[in-house]
């Protein structure tokens, strides 16, 4: 039985309201696979995003943002559950070591055919008429490339980037050191691990998990799964260094 489309009225993202600054968003008709979480925090002179989701539907206009103020919106790797709705902001971050990619989304980085390639890529269609061949992923040139030590300044909190790569080369993280936050993307998350792909490496990923065994946190937001905090953190960096 094919998909049908979402009901009439029927938002396409769902969100948790976490604090009274930080909203998290995930797509629910999506395929688990490619189902991603992306957040938006309300900075005093700058809104951050990270990640934005498949694209396959408009994200901008279910943020809650204030009409001229600058916001940012930042990649924490190219793989298409992250990126696919980049294009829609103006100042898009990324990390340095997928940089030029963004210009192209070409499938190779974003495994964007994988998401075409599946069965069942949704729940629900997006909309009337949705097909996931004709899925692709919007160009995104980056006009910020974000290295490891990079501050992201929001005027009431700052950021900074670690480079944590393994699942892929280019991953990276928002650290908070003051507040303990890390935004981790896909270098870290309560779920299954992945690092069989062309752009993984385990060794790395191994040293990544070193360095978070060590890193103060007081919640970790991730790319998949449910937010969780120090001692799940150092139980998921023991658990993958064992096994690997």
């Amino acid at each position: 039985m094919q998909p049908q489309p979402i009901p009439a009225g029927t938002p396409w993202f769902s969100k948790a309201q976490i604090d009274v600054r930080l909203s998290a968003f995930t797509e629910p008709f999506l395929n688990d696979y490619f189902r991603a979480n992306f957040y938006h925090l309300k900075g005093r002179d700058l809104d951050l995003v990270v990640d934005a989701g498949m694209g396959l539907a408009p994200l901008t206009p279910v943020l809650d943002l204030t009409p001229g103020k600058p916001v940012l919106a930042v990649a924490t790797h190219i793989h298409a559950d992250h990126v696919g709705s980049l294009f829609e902001f103006a100042d898009r971050a990324g990390p340095k070591w997928e940089a030029d990619a963004f210009a192209t989304m070409e499938n190779r980085w974003t495994f964007a055919d994988e998401f075409r390639a599946l069965d069942e890529p949704v729940l629900r269609l997006p909309h009337e008429g949705w097909r996931a061949k004709d899925y692709a992923i919007a160009p995104a040139p980056l006009t910020r490339v974000l290295d490891e030590g990079d501050r992201i300044d929001l005027g009431d909190r700052t950021f900074t980037v670690l480079h944590l790569p393994g699942h892929s080369f280019g991953c990276i993280g928002l650290y908070d050191e003051k507040d303990g936050v890390l935004f981790s993307g896909d270098a870290v998350y309560d779920d299954t691990l992945l690092d069989e792909m062309w752009c993984s490496d385990k060794e790395q990923y191994r040293a990544t998990m070193r360095r978070l065994i060590d890193l103060p946190v007081r919640v970790v937001y991730g790319g998949h799964g449910e937010p969780f905090g120090e001692e799940r953190l150092k139980e998921i960096a023991r658990d993958y260094l064992d096994r690997t």
